[in-house]
């Protein structure tokens, strides 16, 4: 019985020294020391819109004449083709924006994730007729946009910049 009773109070002081904190200080870690600064430079930066790299990609889309013929031919557009997925590019910058038919303040819900432009600000769609419009929350149209290919539309925001969506 002694034994027993040894083992249990055994396991206990086993079992209570696990659930105590080891290792781990509380308050504030201690401060790191600050990187080492090389030398740095100064100068004149180019205005805006160039660019010293030649080969820097370019954010122009479509021009307003091309729009206009993408409009005039654009074929008519289904709300169920445009529920899932879509990858949109506006200013150099491209997220993903997901389309559901569920009913949402300027028609349909629309939920963008990594966006970091005004893309985000994207929380409902609709068709209307040959287009496909964007709206913010406030219920503000954000874009109008026109299929031009099998799996992409282009168009255009509020403020004039091109914007497309493709899968």
């Amino acid at each position: 019985m002694r034994n027993g009773i040894v083992v249990i109070a055994l396991c206990v002081a086993v079992a209570v020294a696990g659930c105590q904190r080891t290792g781990f200080r509380t308050g504030q870690p201690a401060p790191l020391s600050p990187a080492p600064v090389g030398d740095i430079q100064s100068g004149q930066l180019p205005p805006a819109g160039q660019s010293d790299f030649p080969d820097a990609p370019t954010t122009q889309g479509p021009s307003e004449q091309e729009l206009q013929t993408v409009a005039a031919n654009a074929p008519e557009v289904t709300r169920d083709s445009m529920v899932g997925r879509w990858t949109i590019s506006t200013g150099g910058n491209s997220c993903d924006v997901f389309l559901a038919l569920t009913k949402w303040t300027g028609g349909y819900r629309a939920a963008s994730r990594g966006c970091n432009d005004q893309a985000a600000l994207i929380s409902a769609w609709d068709v209307q007729g040959k287009q496909v419009i964007l709206n913010d929350s406030s219920g503000n149209q954000f874009a109008a946009l026109y299929k031009s290919g099998e799996q992409r539309f282009d168009g255009t925001t509020a403020v004039g910049q091109p914007i497309s969506l493709n899968r």
